[in-house]
């Protein structure tokens, strides 16, 4: 007869409103049969952290997989991606992703974005790059309800192009059209999900708001990006080799912290599919 086994979910909060630690074992995370509980925590927390867990790559897919549907992106033929600003060890990507020093939610070009991300942390950085996350869940929520009232059901577009901006204010022309041939993508400010919750869809990709100003939509989308990433909805990771990071990618924004581009920091992405449109 099969032995079942039954492990118990330990974990820990961060702050009040935003993380947990999980202190489970590898093995304990391995058998899926956590999965359920791990899922359901992370949507009320936004990020779990698994403090020096240690996974290969091939468990960190493993581990991911028990946990939804996994969301491959083959760079390097073993679905894992390199996330890294080192031209070297990422030649095709590093430009982009200076983008990723700013706030963002991933996939705000496409209808569905993916669920969650899941980073470990090979190589850290000689100085500074933390992970940042913020509650967008929580952010919402705690916002007056007058002011919930004016934000509702505002609508903005969203596109690659403005993150250009943060980095390189005056860019080429050429540099400029590449990132806009992109597109762009109208979504709603509001994120009402089908749990019934909703969360704020900003950051660094939002070009404007619908039926405002110029100066009003400036007002609105870096007020509202203040208000998220303050104090009680934000956590900052200070990363250690073997740490594993997963965000809910429906109900958080995220950034690397600035660090010396050419230190060598590496760390290792697998995500899951998204299964959630922003507009139901």
């Amino acid at each position: 007869m099969a032995t079942v086994l039954k492990f118990k979910l330990a974990a820990e909060d961060l702050k009040p409103r935003i993380g947990s630690r999980i202190l489970n074992s590898k093995e304990e995370l391995l058998s899926g049969v956590l999965a359920g509980e791990i899922r359901e925590l992370l949507e009320q927390r936004g990020i779990l952290v698994f403090p020096q867990i240690n996974f290969s790559d091939a468990e960190q897919i493993a581990f991911t997989k028990t946990l939804g549907t996994f969301a491959p992106e083959a760079t390097d033929g073993e679905n894992i991606t390199k996330i890294t600003l080192d031209t070297k060890a990422n030649p095709g990507a590093a430009e982009y992703l200076k983008g990723s020093l700013y706030w963002h939610i991933d996939g705000t070009m496409n209808q569905v974005p993916i669920l969650a991300s899941l980073l470990s942390c090979k190589v850290p950085a000689t100085w500074g790059g933390n992970t940042g996350f913020c509650n967008t869940y929580a952010a919402w929520d705690d916002l007056p309800d007058d002011r919930k009232a004016e934000l509702e059901n505002l609508r903005t577009v969203h596109g690659v192009w403005p993150t250009v901006m943060y980095y390189d204010p005056e860019p080429s022309l050429a540099k400029l059209k590449g990132m806009q041939s992109v597109g762009e993508n109208e979504l709603p400010l509001v994120w009402k999900h089908k749990s019934g919750r909703k969360s704020l869809v900003i950051g660094c990709t939002t070009q404007r708001v619908l039926g405002k100003t110029a100066m009003e939509s400036a007002q609105i989308i870096h007020g509202l990006r203040e208000w998220a990433t303050s104090e009680q909805f934000s956590y900052s990771h200070e990363w250690s080799v073997g740490d594993l990071v997963m965000w809910d990618n429906t109900g958080t924004m995220h950034r690397a912290e600035a660090y010396d581009s050419e230190c060598g920091r590496m760390m290792h992405r697998t995500k899951l599919k998204g299964d959630e449109p922003f507009e139901g």
